[in-house]
C-alpha cells in the first residue's frame, strides 16, 4: 500500500499533515487515514500528491522516487526550447553587483563564526536562484559548478582577489571547531545604489535570515537537495531554468497564489 511510502514523502520534505490535508481538499484525520492505510487515495488525489512532492505520477503510484532526475532533466530541456526568446537562461554576469551583494553579505553575516568560504558561496547561490525563481529574473546572474561541496560561483576567487588587492574585503584564515574555514571582512561599507530596487535587497535579507546561521555542512546537504545541483554534471553549470521543478523542499515560491 502507499501509505508508508507517503509518510516518508512527507516526514523527508518536513511537510505537515495539515498542509497536505489542505492541497487534498480533505480533513486531517482524512489525511491521517490515508498514511495508515485505511483510505483509499483518489486518482486526482494521487496526481496532487505526486506533484507535491516532486515525483512522476508513475513513480508515486508504484512507490519509487528515483527516476525523477532524469525526468527533470527532459522537462528542463524542453522548457527551455519553449521559452527561448522569452526569458534569458544564461546568466548574465554582472561584476560590480557581484562585489557589492557580496560586501552586503558580509557586512550582515561576514562576522558570525559560521561564515567562512563555502558558507558564502552557498548564501550567494540561493541569493541568485531564489530569486529567479521567485520574480525570473537574475540579481546577480553569476555562474554556479556543481561539485562535490555544492554550488560553487566561479566568478568568486578572481573578483575577491581583486576587492582584496583594491582594500575592500580582508582574508582571514583560521579554524572552525578544528577546521580550517577561510573567512572574508568587509573593509567598506557597500554600495547599495548597484541594486535594482528594495526588492533584492529585501529578498537578500530573506535568504540570510533563512540560512545565514547554518554551517557549512548543512548548507551543503541543503543545497544538495536543490533540483538544479541534482540534474547537473559534476563540474558543469547548474542551469537556472531547472528552479521550477524545485519539490517543496527548496522551492522558495508560491505557485498556488500566481494561479
Amino acid at each position: 500500500m502507499l501509505g508508508n511510502f507517503i509518510l516518508k514523502q512527507r516526514k523527508k520534505r518536513n511537510l505537515s499533515q495539515n498542509f497536505l490535508a489542505s492541497k487534498l481538499g480533505i480533513s486531517r484525520p482524512t489525511y491521517n487515514q490515508i498514511e495508515q492505510d485505511e483510505k483509499d487515495l483518489t486518482l486526482s488525489e494521487a496526481r496532487k500528491l505526486a506533484d507535491v512532492f516532486g515525483i512522476s505520477f508513475n513513480d508515486f503510484l508504484q512507490g519509487r522516487e528515483f527516476s525523477t532526475k532524469i525526468e527533470i532533466e527532459a522537462e528542463v530541456k524542453n522548457a527551455k526550447e519553449q521559452r527561448k526568446g522569452i526569458r534569458i537562461s544564461v546568466p548574465q554576469k554582472n561584476i560590480e553587483k557581484f562585489k557589492e551583494v557580496l560586501l552586503y553579505v558580509l557586512s550582515k553575516v561576514g562576522g558570525k563564526p559560521n561564515v567562512g568560504e563555502v558558507v558564502l558561496y552557498k548564501l550567494l547561490y540561493f541569493i541568485d536562484f531564489d530569486f529567479y525563481e521567485k520574480f525570473e529574473e537574475q540579481l546577480i546572474g553569476a555562474t554556479y559548478i556543481k561539485n562535490h561541496y555544492g554550488p560553487t560561483p566561479i566568478e568568486f576567487k578572481t573578483i575577491v582577489d581583486e576587492m582584496i588587492k583594491n582594500g575592500e574585503v580582508m582574508k582571514v584564515d583560521g579554524k572552525y571547531f578544528d577546521y580550517p574555514q577561510r573567512k572574508y571582512l568587509p573593509v567598506r561599507e557597500p554600495d547599495l545604489t548597484k541594486l535594482k530596487d528594495a526588492r533584492e535587497l529585501r529578498h537578500i535579507d530573506e535568504v540570510l535570515a533563512r540560512l545565514g546561521d547554518k554551517n557549512a555542512t548543512e548548507l551543503s546537504e541543503y543545497s544538495h537537495e536543490d533540483t538544479p545541483w541534482l540534474i547537473a554534471e559534476k563540474n558543469k553549470p547548474l542551469d537556472y531554468e531547472a528552479v521550477f521543478y524545485r519539490t517543496p523542499k527548496t522551492s522558495v515560491r508560491n505557485y498556488d497564489e500566481q494561479n
